[in-house]
């Protein structure tokens, strides 16, 4: 009886084990994964984000997720293609019109072959060389956003690639000089762009680019101020906000990264569109206006068209023999 009392004793230890065995995968898989516990967007509107713990000293780089950064995604891939594409294809439309009813402002009275001093060298190497930074600047920004869609497909994956990553390069390093540039800029014209009641006289004139009107303007007119000013408020702000984004949470976190970018990309590309109309209007736009960024002078005729008060105080200021004025034959020499 001791005997088969141990037996069945030893029985029901082994069926108890194996019961536990059994029981254990069974309630292993009673775990319901799609509870409320577990459920990421339950976690995002308990703790406004998902994150961890890390090793490394930035304990911000724990976050895996936060609902700000949806958003930002959306407006990254969607609203500012839409925002930048409008913008400057629109800008781009409104220049061809123009150009094509329009067509380049001519000297009315013609070229006099004596010229004026109108930008110094000092003043025309600070305009070229932000200038050409910030076409640099906004061909590599631009790809930033358009490269995917629009450059990839053409050129495949290791030719973006490459490019991408110097382009990237140029983008970092001429932010530099590029900033330096509108400090000099501010500091060098800050006198002769407050606006006055003659910029309200040349804007309600069409600034002469109709007809054959020329208001009367100082050395800047009621444009070059607005473009003085996108270029020192619009140059600052990129700055601002891409010296945030190229040195990361040095003094932010990430949401302020976030709308760092958000700024940053809105104002470069409203600032493409703006220095389109600006490029035109230098170049092919108007005769003569090339020159004054060009040699530094222009020709008389443009400057009493153009720039009519400007003309008079400088010609007052100057006299009549001082070589202000002069054949521009011996202004190129």
């Amino acid at each position: 009886m001791a005997s088969f009392g141990r037996f069945i004793r030893l029985a029901f230890g082994v069926c108890t084990l194996l019961l536990l065995v059994m029981a254990a995968p069974a309630s292993a898989q009673q775990v319901n994964p799609t509870a409320s516990s577990v459920k990421e967007q339950q976690l995002l509107q308990e703790l406004n984000r998902i994150q961890g713990r890390v090793s490394i000293p930035d304990q911000r780089s724990g976050v895996l997720e936060q609902p700000q950064g949806r958003e930002w995604r959306e407006f990254r891939d969607v609203t500012l293609r839409w925002i930048g594409g409008i913008a400057i294809i629109g800008m781009t439309a409104l220049i061809m019109i123009f150009y094509l009813t329009r067509g380049m402002v001519r000297l009315e009275s013609g070229r006099s072959g004596r010229t004026i001093v109108r930008f110094n060298v000092f003043e025309r190497f600070v305009h070229w060389m932000t200038a050409t930074c910030f076409i640099i600047l906004a061909i590599s920004g631009l790809n930033i956003t358009f490269g995917r869609p629009l450059l990839l497909p053409l050129i495949g994956f290791e030719a973006f690639s490459e490019w991408s990553q110097w382009a990237k390069y140029a983008h970092n390093y001429l932010s530099f000089p590029f900033t330096l540039g509108v400090v000099l800029i501010f500091l060098m014209w800050i006198g002769g762009n407050i606006p006055n009641k003659v910029d309200i006289e040349w804007a309600k004139r069409g600034g002469g680019l109709f007809g054959h009107d020329h208001p009367p303007a100082n050395r800047f007119n009621g444009g070059q101020k607005a473009i003085y000013w996108i270029v020192v408020i619009g140059g600052g702000l990129v700055a601002a906000t891409g010296y945030a984004l190229m040195f990361p949470f040095y003094g932010t976190g990430i949401e302020g990264m976030q709308i760092a970018q958000v700024v940053h990309s809105i104002v470069a590309v409203l600032f493409v569109a703006a220095m389109l109309a600006h490029i035109y209007i230098g170049t092919i736009g108007m005769e003569g206006a090339f020159e004054a960024m060009g040699t530094g002078e222009v020709d008389v005729n443009w400057a009493r068209e153009h720039h009519s008060l400007w003309f008079d105080q400088e010609t007052a200021r100057a006299g009549p023999n001082d070589g202000q004025s002069r054949p521009a034959t011996e202004a190129a020499e």
